[in-house]
């Protein structure tokens, strides 16, 4: 009997990895890019697996190719499914879907596996790759009045690298607040911890415009606010 983790191999080369290559993607087994002349457009493939049955879901990330290049680091290209501290944006795709919520596919021996793999290759065209040309698109384009210089931010996003911790993508003054957005998420104790110290420095200049730091994440779901201790 064909077991859950053979038809999971099975299905990633003939079915799902075709499938993804016919929406444009390139790549093949676990990790696939998206052609653009600016970013990085990734997408990865995140297994699973238990006794039973395979689950897999896909993470995406947007990096600037410049930023990239200067980092130096050995691989060709980046790698979805790590986190570098260079991504302008970074997700799971369960939150880009309506659920907005982790979404795992589970492949299980039965005549209806297939079925599986087609949609997670249509929620891939449908959400993840409009997704990720939007953040490509939204990041060229700089919307949105910035509090510091662009060579202030690269200072910042250095020291962030550092801690590997991802870049802040925007930081802007909000009705007497300085609001920095990033591909943070709630449950990162790390990033917690370092952008606090971000933010005390910032809070620490006495800065009138704004007497608190607040923390989002790249869809604007607020994360942390640090208010000013004086």
């Amino acid at each position: 009997m064909t077991t859950a983790h053979q038809l999971h191999a099975e299905g990633l080369r003939h079915h799902l990895a075709p499938g993804l290559r016919a929406l444009g993607l390139r790549g093949w087994r676990r990790t696939f890019a998206l052609p653009d002349e600016t970013h990085w457009l990734l997408l990865g493939v995140v297994e699973r697996p238990s006794a039973d049955r395979t689950s897999f879901t896909f993470d995406l990330s947007a990096v600037r190719r410049a930023d990239w290049a200067a980092a130096g680091l050995p691989d060709h290209r980046p790698d979805p499914r790590t986190r570098y501290g260079l991504e302008v944006w970074r997700a799971r795709i369960g939150e880009v879907l309506p659920v907005g919520e982790d979404v795992w596919w589970q492949v299980l021996p039965g005549p209806r596996w297939p079925l599986v793999l087609e949609d997670a290759v249509a929620a891939v065209r449908r959400y993840g790759l409009p997704e990720l040309r939007h953040r490509a698109a939204r990041d060229r384009d700089g919307t949105g009045e910035g509090y510091l210089s662009r060579a202030g931010l690269e200072d910042v996003n250095a020291a962030l690298l550092t801690a590997s911790v991802a870049r802040v993508q925007r930081a802007e003054l909000i009705a007497g607040e300085l609001v920095l957005t990033g591909a943070w998420t709630r449950g990162d104790a790390v990033s917690r911890t370092v952008l606090e110290g971000v933010a005390r420095g910032f809070l620490s200049a006495g800065d009138e415009r704004y007497r608190t730091v607040r923390c989002l994440d790249t869809r604007g779901r607020e994360l942390w606010a640090f208010p000013h201790r004086g």
